[in-house]
């Protein structure tokens, strides 16, 4: 039954939220209360979290794994992984934050295996554009080298703010971590991925 829930992650589009709600007019079941009955021996609660956060998360990993196959696989992997380790989730109001560091794991182990490659068009740049005529194969290898050479935790950020199109407040909220920090960790990253870029840039 897992399988098909999260197997249904390398397909899902356009997700209805209706389903989510316990009926017309009501709220989304909160996540804590969804573990809760997953804990309790409920394990078919757990496919309303997949269906709750799939789409969102599948955004992050294709953006981080530069590859929707390779994100597919990682996404699927950290539900498999998230499902059996559930007890060990310690803050089940949480579920969606907790969930995350699985899944930024996961896609961390792809990029280990494999290099990125992160389509150009989606990444936003200052009002900077690119010269479509330029090899495209070097753009890639040039942002390759310019995601590879962020830290981390810069790279998460940039993603989540450039790529996904969070909010600070959103990220802030993901990575557990204050707005101002994330403000000047994206704006490092900006100015080294510029660097990275400056020749692929017009002036």
């Amino acid at each position: 039954m897992l399988g098909t829930w999260v197997g249904g992650a390398r397909h899902a589009r356009g997700v209805s939220f209706r389903a989510l709600t316990r009926s017309t007019g009501e709220s989304p079941t909160p996540d804590g209360e969804i573990v809760a009955r997953v804990r309790a021996g409920d394990p078919q609660a757990f496919g309303v979290l997949v269906t709750r956060y799939r789409e969102q998360f599948a955004q992050y990993a294709s953006a981080l794994c530069g590859d929707a196959d390779l994100a597919a696989d990682a996404l699927q992997e950290a539900f498999i992984r998230a499902y059996g380790s559930l007890d060990r989730c310690r803050d089940p109001d949480n579920f969606k934050g907790w969930f995350f560091r699985i899944l930024t794991n996961q896609c961390h182990n792809v990029r280990d295996r494999r290099r990125e490659h992160v389509s150009l068009d989606a990444l936003a740049i200052g009002e900077r554009s690119v010269d479509r005529e330029i090899d495209r194969a070097a753009i890639r290898d040039a942002l390759d080298g310019a995601l590879s050479a962020l830290t981390t935790g810069q790279r998460e950020a940039f993603v989540l703010k450039h790529m996904v199109g969070l909010s600070y407040a959103q990220i802030a909220e993901l990575l557990d971590e204050g707005v101002d920090a994330l403000k000047m960790r994206v704006y490092r990253a900006r100015d080294i991925v510029k660097d990275h870029m400056s020749e692929f840039l017009e002036s």
